[in-house]
């Protein structure tokens, strides 16, 4: 495996750069290679960080899914944009992504959900994400509930969850080299095409 691209291996597209960083991390057996740090803010620009899973990458945007009333949710409805970081320690290598947001089509919402494992889509009904609990046992209660709910059927997806496309502006792949004098390249889209630049480490 390359761990140290230079300017003649990069792909022009950093959407297909990344898919192959994600390749080399899947054949590498990473924990969660698909475990992405995602930055919001609210209104008045404080950040809010946390980690999210990438379950899909096109020209389309980076694809993640959550509550639309979690505090992510909340945050990207009043400040539609967002900042990501995926790092591979093991590899040397972390890309970042930054860009606007937008809310995924009921369709593809309602299609992903549908092929997530059925306790996942029950946490998905008895969790309201980011909201106060009394306890554990309440959630247990509440994951009991619709399970005895939906007993014997499909289940439908919340209303309330969904699937949000970062959609990149600018992308900065970071691999690590000796002295750390580390590779970092920035592609950015200019006049709808993406430009490649070297950075200092």
């Amino acid at each position: 495996m390359k761990r140290d691209p230079v300017e003649t291996s990069l792909d022009p597209n950093p959407i297909v750069q990344l898919a192959r960083w994600i390749a080399d991390a899947l054949e590498s057996d990473a924990i969660e290679p698909n475990a992405m740090a995602l930055a919001t803010a609210s209104p008045d620009g404080k950040p809010a960080v946390r980690y999210v899973l990438l379950r899909g990458v096109d020209e389309g945007g980076l694809r993640f899914y959550t509550s639309y009333f979690s505090r992510k949710g909340r945050q990207l409805e009043v400040n539609a944009f967002a900042a990501a970081a995926i790092h591979w320690a093991h590899l040397h290598r972390q890309v970042l992504v930054e860009g606007a947001v937008h809310v995924l089509s009921e369709d593809e919402s309602d299609a992903y959900f549908a092929s997530r494992p059925r306790g996942h889509q029950l946490g998905a009904w008895a969790s309201e994400q980011s909201e106060p609990v009394a306890s554990r046992d309440v959630l247990e209660e509440r994951f009991a509930h619709f399970e005895e709910r939906f007993a014997g059927e499909d289940i439908p997806r919340p209303h309330s969850w969904g699937g949000y496309a970062i959609v990149p502006e600018r992308f900065e792949f970071w691999q690590g080299r000796d002295n750390r004098l580390h590779d970092r390249f920035e592609y950015r889209r200019e006049a709808g095409a993406w430009r490649i630049g070297r950075l200092q480490p």
